[in-house]
């Protein structure tokens, strides 16, 4: 009777060849939709996905093809885009529950927009009596520059003085400023109207109306 250490050393030999002469093979398809197999995947086709069969023509796994400049391009694309949705939609999560948690009705969120929208105008009344200041104050001094060359066409006017001149220089300079700073400030309050008619329309939505 054969001890179990013989009969395991016949069972190493039987098995041992066969796992070393097992060959892959491999299945794929061309551009023609034609299948092909072969234990080597021709260079033309190293871009093309294939099957890996075993012996018994199994699939037993899978390789994807190398990927071409286009593939790789696209995948990139579909990875940022879904990137940016993905943090779009955290942005309005975490927006979500800032409302819920900083307002308890409509009313709670009218009364900031207000008050805010009260100091914009605020800013843009008192912007404008300054502008008006100043222009006014061109005015005069455009006035007195009248008398001096190269504002006056009299040939015997004396050159406009170092001080009235830039005078004039300065005003324009800040009223060119304010004008910029009124632009920005009613800007920003119609963007300020917008974002919070915008918070209380969600608001109602995620209240339920």
């Amino acid at each position: 009777m054969r001890s179990v250490g013989a009969i395991l050393l016949v069972v190493a030999a039987i098995v041992l060849p066969s796992i070393g002469s097992a060959q892959k093979t491999y299945k794929w398809t061309d551009e023609h939709g034609i299948v092909h197999y072969g234990d080597k995947v021709p260079p033309e086709y190293a871009n093309r996905d294939r099957t890996l069969l075993n012996d018994q023509g199994v699939n037993v796994g899978f390789e994807e093809g190398e990927v071409t400049p286009e593939e790789a391009a696209a995948a990139q694309a579909r990875e940022t885009a879904a990137e940016a949705d993905r943090k779009a939609k955290e942005e309005i999560a975490r927006h979500d529950r800032m409302l819920l948690e900083t307002y308890i009705s409509v009313a709670d969120i009218e009364d900031l927009r207000n008050r805010r929208l009260e100091l914009l105008e605020s800013q843009i009344k008192l912007t404008d009596v300054y502008l008006s200041n100043l222009r006014k104050k061109l005015v005069e001094l455009q006035l007195d520059a009248a008398n001096f060359k190269p504002y006056s066409t009299r040939p015997d006017a004396p050159q406009i003085p170092e001080v009235l001149a830039r005078d004039i220089s300065q005003t324009t300079s800040s009223i060119s400023l304010y004008e910029q700073t009124l632009a920005r400030t009613r800007a920003d309050q119609a963007t300020l109207q917008k974002s919070f008619d915008a918070d209380i329309a969600r608001f109602r939505e995620l209240k339920g109306g």
